[in-house]
């Protein structure tokens, strides 16, 4: 019997969380939304323990709902997740429940803080924190964990694309450890790591990311994406 009311007694805790899913991140998702499609000049610096990686110029492609596309010349080291899969995974309530709770300051902005915990195990993502600006309708800070390439954090800055909520700029801080590298970039980190092995510290890296000269819901073609 009492494990008949401990089990009810957390499937009605369950309920209640995933009836209370956090309003701020509803109308983060809901900007976000109107952004049908969009294209965007980039400058990528990239600083990564012991390896000189170029800064590397290129265009992004953006289209709902997953459609995403980075053009260069060079080798970009860019993290997926603080583009597309994050957003992604925002965009569909039943993939997670979310709880509000006090945030902090950043930059000057009171912000709320939401935990989105997700209900389906064949997520990548395990746990997301996400520093809303209640007021503005924006992501200011970020950690995700995700099974695939540990904990990232992400700090963002706007411009004049806050009313779609696209950053003007983002920095990433990665485990170069877990992060998923191009294959010429992570074959020499592998060489270079032979000379400090087994040094028992984590290596952070840091992926700096300026956007300019946005082109919003003009209508892009899926032939871009081919």
């Amino acid at each position: 019997m009492k494990k008949v009311l401990l089990f009810l007694s957390f499937l009605l805790v369950g309920n209640l969380l995933l009836a209370q899913q956090s309003k701020v991140l509803s109308a983060l998702v809901s900007k976000l939304n109107t952004v049908k499609d969009y294209s965007v000049d980039a400058r990528i610096v990239a600083a990564v323990p012991m390896i000189k990686i170029k800064e590397v110029n290129a265009t992004f492609y953006f289209k709902q709902k997953d459609k995403f596309k980075v053009d260069t010349k060079g080798i970009a080291v860019l993290p997926k997740q603080g583009f597309t899969d994050l957003n992604e995974f925002i965009a569909n309530a039943s993939n997670y429940m979310s709880i509000e709770s006090a945030g902090k300051v950043i930059s000057g902005v009171n912000t709320v803080l939401v935990t989105v915990i997700p209900t389906n195990d064949n997520q990548d993502v395990i746990l997301a924190k996400l520093w809303i600006d209640p007021k503005k309708t924006v992501i200011m800070s970020s950690q995700v964990t995700t099974k695939s390439s540990g904990l990232m954090t992400v700090n963002y800055a706007y411009s004049d694309q806050l009313k779609y909520g696209l950053p003007s700029s983002l920095v990433f801080e990665i485990d170069v450890k877990k992060f998923k590298m191009p294959k010429s970039v992570a074959a020499n980190i592998h060489q270079t790591d032979k000379s400090s092995e087994n040094d028992g510290k984590d290596k952070k890296g840091k992926i700096t990311v300026h956007l300019t000269n946005y082109r919003v819901n003009k209508g892009l073609s899926d032939a871009v994406f081919k």
